[in-house]
């Protein structure tokens, strides 16, 4: 819709509410509610509000900022209908008093390593695979015990199913087009996939889709959580992110001589991701959760190989109908779903395109289950592992720059400052763990 005809639905369906939404550095939803005659002032100019409380944004003499809504997110929002006026959801932009865009935001970070991306003629699309688990809650306090049994693809008229069914209309209300909603491997996991998009789309897709089901799952007295390893022993959360390039209608990727499929622009593109797999490691495992999950054993990738039909592998090349060739795309299976989609994208983006400017090609496929293999046959076979936890991430990004060439340097260094004081917090805990094993051997 364009502006004229979003305010004029909005008056149709009775919106007097407007929710402003925008997300922080480093991947929490943020969010102002207007009253809907205000939405005018918005678009135009834009709406104040204080930055300097914002995780990563403005320092305190510098907090004045705007938000400014993108009309083409405007959707209704369908759980708050109320009989006194609807509300309404647009995702927004951040821009400073002088109305130039926020540095730090970083949809704008996105939108940036995109227009890279097009001034060499490629349109670049993602389509993530979000897993969740849902817990229980009980006197309003989440219990970390799964709500079902179920395991992966079970077919069961649960409680769960009717949920995900519920949260796919939902998201329809928001435009997002569910491709896929089952149950995961684990107990109490599930996954929902929407369509293949450009990456703004998205990682706006992404945001929302967080939003949505909670507040769905709320309704049933239930907590949907997207941290990364939230029972020991099991299989933790992952994000999955299928990409590819576009000019025009033609799918980049695509080269139907190939054994793969793929094109030389792709092989470049999975080298530079390959090489700065390290280095991308602290945003798409944002947190010191996430390298619980990213441990061998639980499908969850360490090795940084790639592969066509290996799970075990960092890269895989999934299979595609050889007449649908705009299908033809590689899969990153590192990134979890706690990480800031904008960021995520962004980073992941930016590595692909050093690979295709400089040239670089891929080591040979790994076919072999990577798990399999000990430390002397890895060395042998120069295959690398990603780090093994938040504190070596963050190493391996400031040895690497490819965070720091994504973000900007500012931005970079209040996102690593934000980083380290997790790792620090976290390494300074005495954990059950460690009293279990010590307190009385010692």
């Amino acid at each position: 819709m364009d502006k004229e005809a979003v305010f004029e639905d909005m008056e149709k369906r009775d919106v007097r509410f407007v929710v402003l939404q925008f997300s922080d550095l480093v991947g929490a939803s943020k969010s102002i509610t207007i009253p809907a005659e205000r939405l005018e002032e918005a678009v135009g100019y834009g709406i104040w509000f204080d930055g300097s409380s914002i995780e990563g944004f403005a320092r305190i003499h510098e907090s004045d900022m705007f938000l400014r809504p993108d009309i083409s997110t405007y959707a209704v929002i369908p759980w708050l209908n109320h009989e006194h006026g609807n509300t309404a959801r647009f995702i927004c932009d951040v821009f400073s008093p002088d109305g130039t865009p926020f540095e730090g935001d970083p949809r704008y970070i996105l939108k940036k390593t995109l227009k890279e991306a097009e001034a060499l003629g490629y349109r670049y699309f993602v389509g993530p695979e979000l897993e969740f688990f849902m817990f229980r809650k009980e006197n309003g306090r989440i219990n970390p015990l799964p709500h079902d049994n179920g395991g992966y693809f079970d077919f069961v008229s649960d409680k769960a199913y009717e949920i995900r069914r519920e949260m796919t209309n939902a998201l329809k209300n928001f435009g997002i087009v569910v491709e896929a909603a089952h149950h995961e491997v684990a107990i109490g996991q599930h996954e929902i996939d929407f369509r293949y998009d450009e990456a703004l789309k998205a990682a706006d897709n992404t945001a929302t889709m967080k939003y949505v089901l909670k507040a769905i799952a709320e309704k049933y007295g239930l907590h949907v959580t997207f941290m990364p390893k939230p029972i020991g022993g099991i299989n933790g959360t992952g994000m999955h992110v299928h990409q590819s390039f576009f000019s025009g209608d033609r799918n980049v990727f695509y080269d139907e001589g190939d054994r793969y499929g793929l094109s030389k622009i792709a092989y470049q593109f999975i080298a530079g991701q390959l090489a700065h797999a390290k280095g991308m490691s602290v945003v798409l495992g944002p947190t010191v959760n996430s390298y619980k999950r990213l441990v061998p054993g639980y499908e969850a990738p360490v090795y940084i190989a790639w592969a066509r039909i290996n799970r075990s592998a960092l890269i895989r090349i999934p299979k595609w109908n050889p007449e649908k060739p705009k299908a033809a795309r590689c899969e990153l299976r590192c990134p979890d779903p706690s990480t800031n989609p904008y960021l995520a994208f962004a980073v992941m983006l930016k590595a692909g395109l050093d690979g295709v400017k400089n040239g670089m090609e891929p080591p040979e496929p790994v076919e072999e289950n990577l798990f399999h293999f000990d430390d002397k046959k890895l060395a042998q076979m120069n295959i690398g592992t990603l780090p093994e936890s938040l504190g070596h991430a963050i190493k391996e990004a400031e040895k690497d720059g490819i965070a720091a060439a994504a973000f900007g340097r500012e931005t970079y260094e209040k996102y690593l400052k934000a980083k380290k004081s997790e790792w620090d917090e976290y390494r300074q805990q005495v954990t059950q763990w460690e009293l279990d094993n010590y307190l009385e051997r010692y």
